[in-house]
């Protein structure tokens, strides 16, 4: 008798735990390509699965093709958009999707209300596709100052996805120019600072000193964050750029609560 009650009082604490156990999310990070090809897009989104891993958050599933971006039903054992809670661009180019795919995408983060995060050159994507620019808030225009060490400003100190970094530090990657791009659509959490830059280079065509490096967005019921970061391997290795996709990962994937409400740029 003092063995089964013992059996059953093991039972009945370790079900509780495993009840309490959350369910791993699903990501679907897409690395396709139709135009400049991305050295670090295989290291960035073995990053982000690793991430995924250590952390026990959420399940990676890397593609190189755009077929998973549907609702409609597929053959054999293929997922489709309802099976994941955020989708990865690490892309170029206009990429192979269908009308009703692109629908399909805008409804799986607007009224599914799931995540969607854009790395570096997601910007430089789908220039055809207006909804799409909108959506991620903005499109590459150049990169004036190629790869180099970066000096990037922190402008929201607060927030969870930039608090660990220093208030100001360097960064070798290369950082986007913008366009189409609003902070009244759009948070920024960090941006060049300009008054370390070459302004009179001539591709820089923004005229108030507006380089953002990062930034997050609500988009109707769901939730898009972006950077810029991401060209260069050595800036995936880095343990702060780490923390801030981890950061960016859980907001997006509805595991956090961070501020999303447009702002000003600071007074420089």
């Amino acid at each position: 008798m003092r063995l089964l009650a013992l059996i059953l009082c093991t039972a009945f604490c370790v079900l509780p735990s495993l009840a309490q156990t959350p369910k791993k999310k699903k990501v679907l990070a897409i690395g396709a390509v139709k135009g400049f090809q991305h050295d670090a897009t295989s290291h960035g989104l073995a990053t982000i699965w690793k991430i995924g891993q250590e952390s026990g958050l959420w399940d990676t599933y890397i593609r190189t093709d755009t077929q998973l971006l549907t609702k409609q039903k597929l053959t054999g054992n293929a997922k489709n958009l309802g099976f994941f809670d955020a989708v990865v661009f690490y892309t170029t180019g206009e990429l192979d999707m269908t009308p009703e795919q692109k629908a399909d995408l805008l409804s799986f983060v607007k009224d599914d209300g799931k995540g969607f995060i854009a790395v570096h050159s997601a910007t430089d994507t789908f220039y055809q596709w207006p909804e799409y620019g909108e959506m991620v808030g903005g499109y590459f225009d150049q990169h004036p100052w190629n790869t180099f060490q970066a000096p990037v400003v922190v402008e929201d100190p607060s927030h969870p996805m930039v608090k660990h970094f220093a208030r100001e530090f360097t960064i070798h990657d290369e950082i986007y120019q913008f366009k189409n791009y609003s902070r009244d659509r759009v948070r920024v959490l960090m941006r060049l600072d300009a008054s370390k830059l070459d302004l009179k280079n001539p591709r820089v065509h923004r005229t108030d000193g507006d380089f953002a490096v990062a930034w997050l967005r609500n988009y109707g019921k769901g939730r898009v964050f972006y950077s810029t970061l991401g060209h260069t391997e050595s800036s995936w290795d880095r343990p702060d750029v780490q923390k801030m996709w981890l950061e960016a990962m859980r907001w997006a994937l509805g595991l956090s609560e961070a501020e999303a409400t447009p702002r000003p740029m600071p007074a420089q």
